[in-house]
């Protein structure tokens, strides 16, 4: 056997040039001298290294004669190195993916505390507890989570004609936040001590209809239509999971997309949450409100729901026709009219319109902030930024919307519609109907003395003893809807 195996090792050794005879060449010795182990990928790899360098100490005559042979080798050289680097890439690549994955987590979450830090610091929003509620109800909740807690807010110096923006890069500074975060407070202070003057918490309970709450983002808002509710209900979409785009582009009204995430609320839902989340309501001028609405649903008889309304009014309050386009739809002083005699029967009020006292019930229900229409874009701003939704919210109003929440906010074409409509009552109706309105003119701070500059005085009025007329067209004046 001794001699067989060393002639066949010198027959094989003449053509040793590639790897797979150098391992046949190997199987093969290995099975005629009785080993039964098979060669390991050490001893493969060797062979190759074996055979390549056999191969280069050929002469340069056997290398030509061996041509195709050298192709082959090397062919099979560079694969051999081409598995090597190949594994080495790989390993390369998963290491610095691990490195910028485990950067980028210690980067957010060092971010996340220093947020967390400042707000817990410098936090100036008062989260107030709800008046109302069982005793019962009120144990529950101090057992499940302790109460947010109340901190005072850091004065610093104001700073007059804050100017902010809907722009996630913008540099919002510590003075900004707290000159916002002060005058917050103080509206917040105001509605508190006219409730205590007056004591409405007690003839106007919660009333949580109207109130979106999403824990997932700690926010609690009421809805207060007319006071550019539908940005918050923009909002409210995209925090249910709506795609921007998608928003954009339906037919579906804002409102009923929202409640499918958000239903409405029960009283005890809405108590439990209160003192946990950030509740917020945003408020405009009443008599802007009244117009607004006006002007949106009945003004034109356009809306199907309000057309039998819209009926019902002229009905009950036209004593004198009245030619022109108003002739189907009722004057802003049949409105006024109808207001008047629902609030004196005790009747409840259409939404677009109803008083914000009875509405939201600001009174029974301490909300952290109140935003103003006037400073609309800031104050959302700032109640996004508390809430940590920057990267949410920001920049993700559509354009159209914005600049016309701009010039609602700036109030020029307002105020001259002001004058046109309220031209048309006079100033019996008018006490009338700040008699339903004064408590959201008090509570929010607004005035209505500049209003009687624009009624018609009663002795105008007596001796007219006519049916009012409008004074121009509006439509012809701006065909937007406020």
């Amino acid at each position: 056997m001794p001699f067989i195996a060393a002639a066949l090792y010198r027959n094989f050794n003449s053509f040793v040039v590639s790897r797979q005879v150098c391992i046949l060449r190997n199987e093969i010795l290995w099975v005629v001298l009785g080993v039964v182990q098979a060669p390991s990928k050490k001893q493969k790899t060797t062979c190759s290294l074996q055979s390549y360098n056999e191969y280069l100490i050929l002469s340069p005559k056997n290398r030509q004669q061996n041509s195709f042979l050298s192709i082959t080798m090397h062919i099979r050289m560079y694969m051999w190195y081409d598995r090597h680097i190949q594994g080495s890439i790989k390993l390369i690549i998963f290491l610095l993916v691990a490195v910028f994955y485990v950067t980028f987590l210690c980067r957010e979450s060092q971010t996340a505390y220093e947020l967390n830090k400042v707000k817990a610091e410098s936090s100036g929003v008062v989260h107030l507890q709800p008046q109302t509620g069982s005793k019962f109800l009120n144990l529950i909740q101090s057992k499940l989570k302790p109460p947010i807690p109340k901190l005072d807010s850091v004065e610093l110096p104001g700073i007059n004609n804050v100017i902010t923006t809907f722009n996630p890069v913008y540099e919002y500074s510590e003075e900004i936040h707290a000159a916002i975060e002060k005058e917050l407070k103080q509206r917040n202070l105001h509605l508190r001590e006219v409730c205590e003057r007056y004591q409405l918490q007690s003839v106007y309970p919660p009333n949580p209809r109207e109130f979106f709450i999403s824990h997932g983002h700690s926010l609690i808002w009421c809805n207060v239509f007319k006071a550019a509710s539908s940005t918050w209900l923009y909002y409210f979409n995209i925090l249910g999971g709506y795609n921007v785009k998608f928003l954009q582009q339906i037919v579906y009204q804002p409102l009923e997309l929202a409640r499918k995430r958000f239903p409405r609320p029960e009283l005890p839902e809405l108590l439990e949450s209160l003192p946990y989340l950030l509740s917020f309501l945003f408020v405009r001028d009443p008599f802007e409100r009244i117009v607004s609405g006006y002007r949106n649903k009945l003004e034109d008889c356009k809306n199907s729901y309000y057309k039998s309304l819209a009926k019902r009014i002229i009905k009950r309050f036209r004593k004198h026709p009245i030619a022109g386009r108003t002739k189907k739809c009722p004057t802003f002083q049949e409105f006024v009219q109808y207001l008047i005699e629902q609030h004196k029967q005790g009747k409840p009020f259409d939404e677009h319109w109803a008083p914000i006292y009875s509405f939201c019930t600001p009174c029974s229900i301490e909300f952290n902030i109140i935003g103003k229409l006037e400073t609309f874009a800031r104050d959302s701003e700032f109640i996004i930024r508390e809430a940590g939704l920057e990267y949410l919210l920001l920049d993700k109003l559509p354009k159209n919307k914005l600049s016309r929440i701009g010039n609602l906010a700036k109030g020029g074409k307002t105020n001259i519609l002001m004058k046109i409509y309220l031209s048309e009552i006079n100033r019996t109706t008018f006490d009338q109907l700040l008699n339903i309105y004064r408590w959201d003119f008090e509570l929010f701070d607004y005035d209505f003395k500049k209003y009687y500059d624009y009624i018609i005085p009663d002795v105008v009025e007596d001796a007219k003893n006519a049916t009012l007329k409008p004074t121009m067209d509006v439509k012809n004046y701006t065909a937007t809807k406020m």
